[in-house]
Parts: structure tokens; C-alpha cells; sequence
């Protein structure tokens, strides 16, 4: 009996030291929920971010952030329904997310005490509150932030779509990002340059000087404004206006530079044609006064020369002295007019005519004037439209134009007159000052003469400009066709090199009504598509660049060469076919003919499409070319290069 009572009590110690283990672990698991629960809801009240418990809606609580990003007081939001803070367009997104649990984030308008509203980022997830389901949601405001990236977004699509070239590097000059518009001046991929070296442009037309300045302004955090000669892929050259601008960081330090550039090769063309003009009317308004006052004198020489020659007897030794002033007074008379037709001074007595009849016409006095070791050759377009000239003043243009020539003729050659009808489009208008888009009437005069060089090309209207001998010429010749032309509303260019002659291209505007007829079968014509590949080899980079841009339009592969040698390399590292050769006559290194002879040999297939300044009938009377090969006369639009380009193509 004692020793089961001993057990009894045993056993029950034993369960009373259980129960009092059990009890430490309740109060040690109670605190640690107390200190749980307390770091949750420091982290609750502490965060940033919005946070609300609810039930369907129904707010059970929320933290301080939450009801500061509302405008409320917490005891104001508890028990709100949630949708109450969900502006209009947002209330029916928020309350399918409540019914359906969604947990993924979105993005939700909210709607302040205040009425207004911000942009919230919302995610909610489901949880036990108080022993009862329920949802903790959290609000993040991003307002600001996608501010800043609708900023980011529209900066971005300015600068990609900016005409203005722009290419950020790094301090190194490593290239890190182009835009669209650097690609198309340039020529390159973007995989191409990025990582490369800005240097890949230069052109070696600056000396160490100039990028020395330039890098040493951009080093010291200043930026740097001025013109570049830059480098294509294609080995081409342009001119650019480029302002380079140091890029900080956070801390001041230059960590990036940002250069915008714009093309302005063609503004400078255009520059360079109206200070020549200019300069040309200075020199004509100088001229013309000149002449004014020469008459004037001449007036008086020739007048008392006469009067001499009257009251003189025949016999009379001073008899033959007057006539000598007489006669120089004239020739002196004939200088003066000829200033006076240069500075645009003249009478003219215009009439509606037909070019035609003026060059048959003044044909047959250039035949006795320039000898018989000169061919005259003329091609008239038996549909050439009317102008409005004077029809001596254009015999003068023709017979001054004719003694040029059979001085650059030495030794004999062939003088090809030709009228024609042409178009002069927008394009050829951008790139030629005081040029209006329309329908002309073209003069050309060929020779197949020695020819000029540029520096003399930029000269030969000027008055008493000569390249002539000492007394072979008064220099005022060409001077008098410029005036002549402009003074009929014309134009007049210069097509030559040397050793391989000259054409000079008078533009005169038709009539109107001859225009109108025609302006629908000519006004804009579609650029005609292909597949081919088409070889461009010429040496003027404006030509070339306006050619490749139309014939890449159009769907063409295009390769570019800017001489024959460099063509002819091109052509052995390519693979695939080459459809057409399109190039220009007269180049230097080798001659077009003779490139297209070289790459026929070694392509048989290709076909060839010769361009030249001179026009088509000029180059076969020259002997350049053969009769019957495919020809484009420059200039030409994109329209007709592509239609040529096409017909060439298509013939079998």
C-alpha cells in the first residue's frame, strides 16, 4: 500500500514538473509573439509604402504612409471601403482585383481627400487577420517616376528621330550610341560603330592643330562649336556644323560627350553659288557705271574724231591720224557695249522664238568663222518648245560661245550645237541658287578642246578674265554670254576637264503655256523599282550620294567606287552578281569606257550605263563614246535616273 502511493506520487510530480515545462514554453512562446508582433508593426507604421488590411474592401487597418498618401487621418480610414480611394477611371480595375484575389501587381489611379490624383503601383496578397480571412494590400506612388520615364521615353524618341546627327562617346572617343540620323549620313550600322573610335570619320582634311583644339576645349568641360570635313563609309566627304558638349555625372566629373551635327554640304554649295553671284553683280554694277561713263567720253573722241575727217582735206597727213582715232573710238564703243551686256544694261527687244531657226540660222557663219579643220555638228529636238529672247543677243551668245571653242580647238575638233526640252526638278533646284523649278529650253555648245581646269572654271565669266595670250583676246566674250543669258532670265553652267573639252548648257524658261501643256506628262514621275545589283563609279561625291540614295529607294543593291581602279577591286571582292555598271565618262586614273571594258571582260553579263555633264551627242561627235550606248546627261532626277536605270536593265 505505501509502495503504490509512492508511485502516485512520483507519477504526479512527474506530470506537475510537464506542466510547468509546458507553461515556460507557453510564456516563452507568447513573448516571442509579443516581440513579433511588435517588430511587424514597427515595420507597419515605419515603411514608406502605403499598407491597408481589409476584408471585401472594408479597411480593418492601415499604417501611417498609407493614410499620409490618401490625405487622411487612420481612424477616418478604418472600416472605409477601399474603393472610395480609387479615382473614377480606376474603381472598377480595383474592385475586380478585391473580388478575384488577383495577386500580381497593377497599376491604379488614386484619388486623394483633396480631389486630387496620383499614379499607384498595387499588390495585395491574402492573410488570416485576427483569426479571419483577409487581404494586406501595399501602395507604392509612382507618379514621379513614371513622370521621368514618360520624359525618358519622349527624349529618347526626339533624339531617334532628331534630323540632326548625334553620337554620345566616352572620354576616349569610344563610341557608345548613335541615332538613326548619324547612320543615314554616314553610312554605317550601328553594330559597325558602336565601340569604335569617333576617328573612324576623320577625313584627313584637318590637321593635328585642329583636333588638338578641339579636344583640348572639350577636356576642360567647355563645349566646342565648328565645321568638320568628315569621311562616309563609302569614302565620300561632307561637311558638317557640329556643336560637342561635355557630359557630367553626379559628382561634376566629365564622363561623356554628346555631339550633335548637321550636314551643311549643301548649304555651302549654295553659299559659294550666291558670293559668286554676288560677286558678279558687284563686278557688273562696277562695269556697267564703267561703261557709262566711257561712252560718255567716247561720245565726245569719236564725235571730234569725225569732225577732224569732215574739215580735213583728203591730202591732208593728219587726215589719216583722225581716222585712226576714229576707228580705235569704235573698237573702244564695241568694249563698252559688251560691259554694258555683262552688266545686264542693255536694250533688249525680246520676241517669241524658236531656237531652232536662231542656230540653223547662225550656223552658216560659224562654219566660215572657225575654219575647216573644225566639224560642226547640230542636233535639234524638232518639238522644242518657244522662249522669249532677243534673237540677235542669242546669235551673240551662240557666235561668242563658237569663237571659244575654236580657240580651245587648236588643232581641230568637233563643235556640237544642240537644243533640247528638259525638266528641272526641285532636287536640281535645292542644289542651284536662284533656280526655279520648271520647263526650259537647253542651248548646248560642245567642243572638243583642251578643256579648263576648276580654278579657271570659277573665273571665265568675269570681264577681262583671259587665258588667252597677250593680245589674242579682250577677256570679255564669256562675260557678255553671262549677261545675255541672266538679262534673258537664263541660266548658264560649265561642264569641263581638262584635255577632254567643254560644254556650256544655256537654260532659257519656256513659255508658260508651252509648260502648262506639258507639266502633267513630266511633273513628278515615280521612282521605278528593282532587285538588281547596280555598280556606281563616279568621282563627284554629290552625284554619287544623290544616285546611291535614289537607286537604294528603289529596292536596288548598291555598290559606289569613286574610280576605276577602286571599281574594279570592288568588283573582284564581290561575290554575287553585278547587274549594271553605271558610270561617269570622264574620270580620273581610267576613262569610263575603259573601266566598262575591263569589267565586261570580266563580267559578261553586266551591263553598262554611262553619265556625263556633256550631253549625249556631244560625247559620240567626240569620239568619247560609240553610238548606241545607254547615256544619261547630268543632271538628272532621281525620277529619270531610276527610269533609265530600269530601261537599261530590261533590254535584252
Amino acid at each position: 500500500m505505501e509502495e503504490q502511493l509512492l508511485n502516485e506520487l512520483t507519477e504526479l510530480r512527474q506530470r506537475v514538473a510537464e506542466l510547468e515545462a509546458r507553461e515556460a514554453e507557453r510564456q516563452q512562446i507568447e513573448k516571442a509573439l509579443r516581440e513579433s508582433e511588435q517588430r511587424l508593426r514597427g515595420f507597419f507604421e515605419a515603411t514608406t509604402e502605403g499598407v491597408a488590411i481589409h476584408s471585401q474592401g472594408i479597411i480593418l487597418d492601415c499604417n501611417p504612409a498609407f493614410a499620409a498618401m490618401f490625405g487622411y487621418d487612420l481612424s477616418e480610414l478604418i472600416g472605409m471601403n477601399a474603393l472610395q480611394l480609387a479615382a473614377p477611371e480606376s474603381r472598377e480595375l480595383v474592385r475586380q482585383h478585391i473580388l478575384s484575389g488577383y495577386e500580381q501587381p497593377y497599376e491604379a489611379v488614386g484619388l486623394r481627400r483633396d480631389g486630387s490624383t496620383f499614379i499607384g503601383e498595387v499588390c495585395g496578397k491574402a492573410i488570416l487577420y485576427q483569426g479571419r480571412p483577409a487581404r494586406v494590400t501595399t501602395i507604392r506612388d509612382i507618379t514621379e517616376h513614371r513622370r521621368q520615364e514618360e520624359e525618358r521615353l519622349l527624349l529618347a524618341a526626339a533624339i531617334e528621330q532628331a534630323f540632326e546627327s548625334i553620337v554620345i562617346t566616352d572620354t576616349a572617343g569610344r563610341i557608345e550610341y548613335v541615332n538613326p540620323a548619324f547612320v543615314r549620313l554616314n553610312g554605317y550600322t550601328l553594330q559597325e560603330v558602336i565601340g569604335q573610335n569617333i576617328r573612324i570619320l576623320k577625313s584627313g582634311q584637318h590637321d593635328a592643330a585642329f583636333y588638338r583644339e578641339l579636344w583640348e576645349t572639350i577636356k576642360r568641360g567647355e563645349a566646342w562649336q565648328g565645321h568638320f570635313v568628315n569621311r562616309r563609309k563609302d569614302g565620300s566627304l561632307y561637311v558638317q556644323e557640329s556643336v560637342i558638349s561635355p557630359v557630367r555625372d553626379a559628382s561634376g566629373a566629365v564622363v561623356r560627350y554628346v555631339a550633335v551635327s548637321r550636314d551643311i554640304t549643301r548649304e555651302q554649295i549654295l553659299e559659294a553659288q550666291l558670293r559668286q553671284v554676288q560677286k558678279m553683280e558687284a563686278i557688273g554694277r562696277l562695269a556697267g557705271g564703267i561703261a557709262h561713263d566711257f561712252n560718255n567720253l567716247l561720245t565726245a573722241i569719236i564725235g571730234y574724231a569725225e569732225l577732224l575727217m569732215v574739215n580735213l582735206p583728203p591730202e591732208s597727213p593728219l587726215r589719216a591720224h583722225a581716222e585712226g582715232i576714229f576707228k580705235a573710238g569704235g573698237s573702244a564703243a564695241s568694249l563698252t557695249r559688251q560691259l554694258l551686256a555683262f552688266s545686264r544694261q542693255q536694250v533688249l527687244q525680246p520676241e517669241v522664238l524658236n531656237l531652232n531657226d536662231i542656230v540653223s540660222h547662225t550656223t552658216q557663219f560659224i562654219e566660215r568663222l572657225i575654219g575647216e579643220d573644225i566639224q560642226v555638228v547640230t542636233m535639234l529636238d524638232p518639238q522644242l518648245r518657244l522662249v522669249e529672247a532677243d534673237p540677235t543677243q542669242i546669235e551673240q551668245v551662240i557666235l561668242n560661245l563658237a569663237v571659244n571653242a575654236r580657240d580651245a580647238m587648236p588643232q581641230g575638233g568637233t563643235l556640237t550645237l544642240e537644243t533640247k526640252n528638259v525638266y528641272l526638278d526641285e532636287a536640281y533646284a535645292r542644289l542651284h541658287f536662284e533656280t526655279q523649278p520648271g520647263h526650259y529650253v537647253l542651248l548646248a555648245v560642245s567642243d572638243s578642246g583642251v578643256g579648263m581646269d576648276e580654278e579657271t572654271q570659277l573665273h571665265i565669266f568675269e570681264p577681262f578674265f583671259t587665258t588667252k595670250e597677250m593680245g589674242k583676246g579682250t577677256g570679255l566674250g564669256l562675260s557678255t554670254v553671262y549677261g545675255i543669258v541672266k538679262q534673258s532670265g537664263g541660266r548658264i553652267e560649265v561642264y569641263s576637264e581638262e584635255g577632254r573639252g567643254t560644254t556650256f548648257k544655256i537654260y532659257l524658261p519656256c513659255l508658260e503655256g508651252a509648260a502648262e501643256a506639258a507639266a502633267e506628262s513630266v511633273a513628278s514621275p515615280p521612282l521605278l523599282p528593282g532587285q538588281e545589283t547596280i555598280l556606281i563609279v563616279e568621282d563627284a561625291d554629290a552625284v554619287r550620294d544623290s544616285a546611291r540614295e535614289a537607286l537604294s529607294q528603289s529596292g536596288y543593291t548598291v555598290l559606289e567606287a569613286r574610280n576605276g581602279e577602286e571599281a574594279l577591286r570592288l568588283s573582284q571582292q564581290h561575290a554575287g552578281p553585278i547587274h549594271l555598271l553605271l558610270t561617269d565618262v570622264m574620270m580620273p586614273l581610267m576613262s569610263g569606257r575603259e573601266l566598262a571594258e575591263q569589267l565586261t571582260a570580266q563580267r559578261p553579263e553586266t551591263k553598262v550605263l554611262y553619265m556625263s555633264g556633256y550631253t549625249d551627242n556631244a560625247i559620240v561627235n567626240h569620239g568619247v563614246l560609240a553610238p548606241g550606248i545607254a547615256y544619261l546627261q547630268k543632271p538628272f532626277s532621281p525620277a529619270v535616273l531610276t527610269q533609265k536605270v530600269r530601261e537599261v536593265l530590261d533590254t535584252s
